[in-house]
């Protein structure tokens, strides 16, 4: 199967900002291992054209989620240096249909690989921990898709923001940090970081086995963006999204056409 032009069309997709169609209809057989292989060949066109690997992303971190789309295990993206906002604004202009999330971002001192590591092992490795929020967009028809289709277009990665304040990774019990996002001051989505896997730690040791499988690593200064800690909301022109993390201060997103 040519997984090649299937990645092609992709990036033509993600680049355009154009819709397309779930390519499950179109090709019949897909496997989560050829999905994966779509996101690399699509993330290396990006990386030969300049862009740089900073990091990665997980989805799919609420077993309610899993549940609901059947599957018993996270998925993961790629970050780029393109993706990452330097300010707290989102241009609609390159986006389908956004939407964002708040998460806790890691950033590590020290590479993590491997198949048996554990809380201890990803504590000693961290830098810091950063309040987040992600911008997510999927590139198929009405953000409608298959497990397989959302893995080979990166995981709805798009854009994201980290803060600018970073913390100890021993400051808090991150599965009891409460979150709340409000959209032009009416509060939207409440949550805490149990959401991500009952803990974010978690969502980094199921990263790391993951990227295990293809021999990758989170490599030193990488940033992982554990998963969302509410429900997306969708943004739209004019929106001023404020997310408050407990103890850990506010991200306030503006949003323009």
């Amino acid at each position: 199967m040519a997984l090649q032009a299937i990645a092609d069309e992709i990036y033509r997709h993600q680049t355009t900002a154009e819709e397309l169609e779930k390519i499950t209809l179109r090709y019949d057989g897909l496997t989560v291992e050829d999905a994966y292989a779509i996101q690399q060949l699509t993330i290396q066109k990006y990386t030969t054209a300049g862009d740089k690997l900073i990091g990665w992303k997980m989805g799919l971190t609420s077993k309610a989620k899993q549940q609901s789309v059947g599957v018993d295990e996270a998925i993961y993206g790629h970050l780029l240096k393109s993706m990452e906002l330097r300010n707290p604004e989102v241009s609609l202009q390159g986006l389908i249909h956004p939407r964002v999330e708040p998460e806790i971002a890691f950033v590590f001192k020290h590479k993590l690989e491997g198949t048996d590591i554990t809380p201890r092992d990803v504590w000693l490795a961290t830098e810091c921990v950063m309040p987040a929020v992600e911008v997510i967009d999927s590139r198929y028809k009405n953000f409608s898709f298959t497990l397989v289709d959302v893995i080979a277009d990166n995981a709805s990665s798009a854009k994201f923001y980290v803060a600018d304040q970073a913390f100890s990774p021993y400051q808090f019990q991150l599965d009891q940090v409460g979150v709340v996002m409000k959209r032009n001051g009416e509060v939207s989505q409440t949550g805490a970081g149990a959401a991500v896997l009952g803990h974010p730690v978690r969502s980094i040791i199921e990263q790391v086995h993951m990227l295990s499988r293809t021999g990758k690593a989170i490599e030193p200064g990488m940033v992982v963006l554990t998963g969302g800690i509410t429900e997306a909301i969708y943004i739209y022109d004019g929106d001023r999204i404020s997310i408050e993390f407990e103890g850990m201060g506010e991200i306030n997103l503006s949003i323009h056409a």
